[in-house]
């Protein structure tokens, strides 16, 4: 018998998907009625990686531990999506990209995990002065080029970015398909774009490039 080995990465890809898939069969835990958000990590013009419901933030816990639905959505940029996780001081949702099973690390050798989850990031156990990668991604460009970004439908629409599938569940970020598992220079597009719609929502959360 002829065995499939997958490692941590592809692993994530497979519970990410399966999530997404389980949303769209119960029709999510509640129907979001608040304009549609995209959260990315990427350079500008390119969304190389599309997040979702289990995509870890800097703060070690995963997109649907933070504030993915609104009231009314702020009208201050950058978007906010701070933790919900209790006694955790992340204020806002940030994707650290992996190699594998592990995060980049500071160019002060250590891991994400040991800075502050605070705005900063400062260093536990040195004087870095805050976490910067010197790790380059798939696209080719360095960490420090990139950016995570949450954005409208609108504001997607408005800078000429393709909009994925409509979701029923806010904390699926920017998977609304089974190619947007995959990191932009895979996919050969902006993002994964699927059929646009006027109705309904999509919270894509993506980190794309600066």
């Amino acid at each position: 018998m002829e065995r499939i080995r997958l490692d941590q990465s592809a692993l994530q890809a497979v519970d990410e998907y399966c999530e997404y898939t389980r949303v769209q069969e119960e029709g999510g835990p509640r129907a979001h009625t608040e304009p549609s958000l995209c959260e990315l990590w990427g350079p500008r013009g390119l969304d190389c990686k599309l997040i979702g419901p289990e995509t870890p933030c800097f703060c070690t816990h995963r997109y649907k531990q933070h504030q993915t639905e609104f009231e009314q959505l702020p009208s201050q940029r950058p978007l906010m999506l701070p933790c919900c996780t209790l006694g955790c001081l992340c204020s806002q949702y940030q994707y650290v990209p992996h190699f594998g099973s592990r995060p980049v690390r500071c160019r002060c050798k250590h891991l994400p995990e040991e800075h502050r989850a605070s705005a900063g990031h400062v260093c536990t156990r040195c004087s870095c002065g805050g976490f910067s990668s010197p790790a380059v991604c798939g696209c080719g460009q360095p960490y420090s080029a990139h950016r995570t970004l949450v954005e409208t439908r609108e504001e997607r629409q408005a800078r000429g970015a393709p909009l994925g599938r409509d979701v029923p569940y806010a904390a699926m970020g920017g998977l609304t398909g089974f190619s947007s598992l995959m990191d932009g220079y895979l996919r050969l597009d902006s993002s994964e774009p699927g059929p646009s719609s006027t109705s309904g929502t999509v919270q894509r959360t993506t980190h794309t490039k600066q």
